[in-house]
């Protein structure tokens, strides 16, 4: 069912993690219950709570059996994955801990030495990142020192930054301990099947990209709407904001995807050079063209959240016209709109395609109604549809729109793996395609930063709970 993988030991940084809970644990127990993982393999979680390893085993298998999927008991096998599970308390800030964390795998590695490949995963808050990846580096951990003469790497979860100057720095940090190789930027929305199928539904269906262009499309729409607000998120949303929160990462991700060239070959590197020339080639938004193409918003009842200052004028809510200003899409707008306690939760990307030269079957503007698309939903449902225009039955000549769609659920039967199961296989298989490099990281800073920059002194249009946000001219 799966790659071959070497040996390894799994380092979990923030163990004790909602998203080790939530995500982490289950995952990494689910791939060993599908035996996707090596026969041996060992994962130590660190934090700072003061419990032994049976501690720790016991707080995964609760994790487990909480947020796991499916039949998760069968044979002991949960059991059978938690005398895999050792723990190391370290205080991340200090140097001293991590020399007991070497020590640990040491005794791990002498017991079993093909478990000497290290894969460092931070899910962390980002302003511990610098403070791990240095210490690694001091107890003789670092992916540049090759002590145990295998591999090393390390996930990194996002956001990389909060601006193209604390992203570059962070990348100092990074560089100095690790190669590029080894380095893999997580985005758990690169790890979602209908994300991946877009590189297969543009590049193997003939039918599909001689009309990727210009010359047949209209518009494309990317929505990222999620009908809660921020929950507990409060102190970080007033640092962040959705800008930083979902447009410098999902959304330019997404729209990457739409609109890349083909890559020369399937390496990670040439598809990851095609994603970065689009973001080379955005139209910058400026002073003087930003409040054309850019509506931002907040949704009513933001500042009485908890740990939100009560004048704040953080955005939860943007609408974006972006141009990709380049031979396949000059001119084409891509519409992109994202918010908190929108009308409905949904993910999807919709390819409308220009009119025909003439309508015969009602007025001209009939054709809006019943314009070509394409509808790729990522969220929550997982569908790719296409419409398109037929007669309604009667004797008049009258067309109404009408869709053939394609279901995962209904075409595949087996199980689904989740994202963040998809991208820890890859990352252990040394896999980078569906990682994000440096060099995207940067370009994504530059025009969002651009657009904060440009809007500085604006300050959002409140919006009702559950509305679809303010409007951008189209």
């Amino acid at each position: 069912m799966g790659r071959h993988l070497d040996g390894f030991i799994f380092v979990l940084f923030g163990a004790e993690s909602d998203l080790s809970s939530r995500k982490l644990l289950p995952s990494l127990y689910k791939l060993a219950y599908w035996k996707q993982l090596p026969e041996k393999y060992r994962i130590i979680g660190v934090a700072r709570s003061p419990v032994d390893h049976d501690g720790f085993r016991a707080y995964a298998k609760e994790s487990i059996l909480e947020h796991a999927s499916g039949d998760v008991v069968e044979s002991g096998h949960l059991d059978m994955f938690c005398e895999n599970l050792y723990y190391a308390r370290v205080d991340l800030t200090k140097a001293e801990g991590y020399s007991l964390l070497r020590e640990e795998i040491d005794r791990i590695v002498m017991s079993d030495p093909s478990c000497s490949n290290l894969l460092f995963y931070l899910a962390t808050p980002p302003g511990l990142a610098p403070h791990i990846i240095d210490n690694l580096d001091k107890a003789g951990l670092g992916g540049k020192k090759g002590a145990c003469n295998q591999w090393r790497k390390i996930v990194i979860e996002k956001p990389y930054g909060f601006d193209l100057k604390s992203a570059r720095d962070l990348s100092a940090i990074v560089g100095k301990v690790f190669h590029e190789e080894q380095i893999y930027r997580i985005d758990h929305y690169l790890g979602k099947e209908p994300v991946q199928n877009i590189l297969v539904f543009r590049f193997s269906n003939g039918m599909f990209e001689p009309l990727w262009n210009r010359q047949f499309i209209d518009s494309i729409d990317i929505t990222i709407a999620e009908d809660f607000g921020i929950r507990t998120r409060g102190a970080y949303y007033e640092k962040s904001g959705l800008l930083r929160d979902i447009i410098q990462n999902h959304g330019l991700q997404l729209l990457a995807a739409i609109a890349m060239e083909p890559p020369v070959d399937l390496s990670a590197d040439a598809v990851r050079d095609e994603k970065e020339k689009v973001f080379r080639s955005l139209r910058p938004l400026t002073k003087e063209t930003v409040s054309d193409n850019v509506v931002l918003g907040q949704y009513e009842g933001y500042r009485k959240e908890k740990n939100v200052a009560p004048r704040s004028t953080v955005e939860t809510f943007a609408s974006i016209r972006w141009h990709v200003d380049n031979w396949r899409w000059k001119d084409v707008p891509f519409f992109m709109k994202a918010g908190k306690n929108l009308a409905k939760r949904v993910t999807e990307i919709v390819i409308t395609f220009k009119c025909p030269p003439q309508n015969f079957f009602g007025p001209p503007e009939s054709c809006n109604y019943t314009a070509n698309q394409i509808i790729i939903q990522i969220q929550p449902e997982e569908t790719i549809a296409v419409r398109f225009g037929t007669k309604r039955p009667g004797k008049e000549l009258v067309t109404d729109p009408v869709f053939m769609k394609f279901d995962y659920k209904t075409s595949f039967e087996h199980e689904k793996m989740t994202p963040y199961q998809r991208l820890l296989l890859d990352a252990m298989a040394g896999d980078q395609m569906h990682f994000i490099r440096q060099d995207a990281v940067e370009s994504s800073w530059l025009v969002v930063d651009g657009i904060r920059d440009a809007m500085k002194d604006v300050v959002p249009e409140p919006y009702p709970v559950h509305s679809w946000g303010p409007e951008l001219k189209r």
